[in-house]
């Protein structure tokens, strides 16, 4: 029996779709348990590989007829000699392409509206990793926000639809994933924005985005407004987009808050991160629809894919923004928070411009989920 090969992008969409899918991951259990593959609909079983060398025989009473199933490992090699044992056994498999090295790199482009004026914006979902980044397209023109280091994803997309990337931004300075920002900018001549107070050490040229800036894209003017919001980072800046949409960075999710300690300054930026949820957002109005940076789990995607949901829903929903006891507040931000980031400081100082790593190296800086938020 041929051994199939399935893609990041074919279980995304299964996902997507709540389709039914059955995954043997034979990764080390305590890779699988920090982090796997997660679908509505998908099962799993863990079998470290070198369980399986002497074969398969004894694992097949667990695995479904009824459902597809796709051999899991970290990197390719594995599964494949795996999905082959399980096809000599007359097992319809196959193997996930690349691993879940491209697992944590695939993005799914997924459209979010129409914007006034014919302009359109794009949420960019980077599945495996919890990231989100954003387009927006008008007249030819394109603003990125928020992009991964798979810079090709943003500039073929943008090809696509006939427009050029003029600006390219970062909410903040960004410690779980290295941003693909300044790559873009260089690749396509576009100017790139950081918050200047995130940008004291860092060792390129960028535009400082302060508070109250509008930058626009195309003839028809899609204003995208600066909006300061510190306590993730000192410098953590939201976006207004269209006088609809909030881009909050890693400053507010949809089911938490962002964590002010990837610094070392939580006890600094607790203020901060307080004042920017419970005063400045507060004076928006409830019917923005909020696009954060990341999500923690899938439950979090809407039935399009999107991760959105109105402020005020937030308000009414997510925990971190109805502690009303300031200390209760503190406490809940700075203590018994989760493990950081894989190589957090080390994503930092590449983005800072201080460490130049080579691809591979900066794959394994990746590989993880995402912590950013503070449960």
């Amino acid at each position: 029996m041929t051994v199939k090969v399935m893609t990041a992008k074919e279980i995304t969409r299964k996902m997507m779709n709540k389709e039914e899918l059955f995954i043997l991951d034979v990764r080390n259990q305590d890779a699988f348990q920090d982090w796997h593959i997660e679908g509505e609909h998908f099962g799993h079983l863990n079998i470290p590989y070198f369980e399986l060398l002497d074969g398969v025989y004894d694992i097949l009473d667990q695995l479904p007829t009824d459902k597809d199933i796709v051999v899991v490992c970290a990197k390719e090699p594995s599964s494949v000699m795996v999905a082959d044992m399980l096809s000599e056994q007359g097992v319809d498999v196959a193997y996930l392409q690349g691993g879940m090295r491209a697992w944590s790199e695939h993005l799914e482009p997924i459209k979010v509206a129409d914007l006034n004026d014919g302009g359109e914006l794009y949420q960019f979902v980077r599945i495996g990793k919890g990231c989100l980044s954003y387009m927006v397209i008008s007249d030819g023109e394109a603003a990125v926000i928020d992009p991964t280091r798979m810079v090709e994803t943003f500039t073929d997309f943008a090809d696509e639809l006939d427009a050029k990337i003029i600006h390219v931004i970062d909410t903040h300075l960004h410690a779980d994933h290295i941003s693909g920002g300044r790559n873009i900018a260089e690749n396509t001549n576009a100017t790139y924005f950081l918050p200047p107070k995130d940008a004291t050490e860092v060792t390129y040229p960028y535009q400082p985005l302060e508070d109250g800036k509008i930058l626009t894209v195309g003839a028809t003017t899609i204003d995208i407004q600066a909006l300061y919001t510190p306590g993730h980072t000192i410098g953590s800046t939201s976006f207004i987009i269209d006088e609809q949409y909030l881009l909050t960075g890693d400053i507010l999710f949809i089911d938490s808050i962002g964590r002010p300690d990837l610094a070392g300054k939580a006890e600094d930026w607790v203020t901060d991160l307080r004042d920017s949820l419970y005063r400045r957002y507060k004076e928006l109005s409830e019917d923005f629809i909020v696009l954060p940076a990341h999500f923690m789990k899938i439950e979090e995607l809407n039935e399009d894919g999107t991760v959105a949901e109105r402020l005020g829903q937030l308000y009414v929903d997510n925990h971190g923004l109805n502690v009303e006891d300031e200390a209760t507040f503190r406490t809940l931000v700075t203590e018994n928070l989760p493990p950081q980031p894989n190589a957090f400081d080390e994503i930092r100082q590449t983005n800072m411009g201080k460490k130049n790593p080579e691809e591979d190296k900066q794959r394994e800086m990746e590989i993880g989920p995402n912590r950013c938020a503070i449960q």
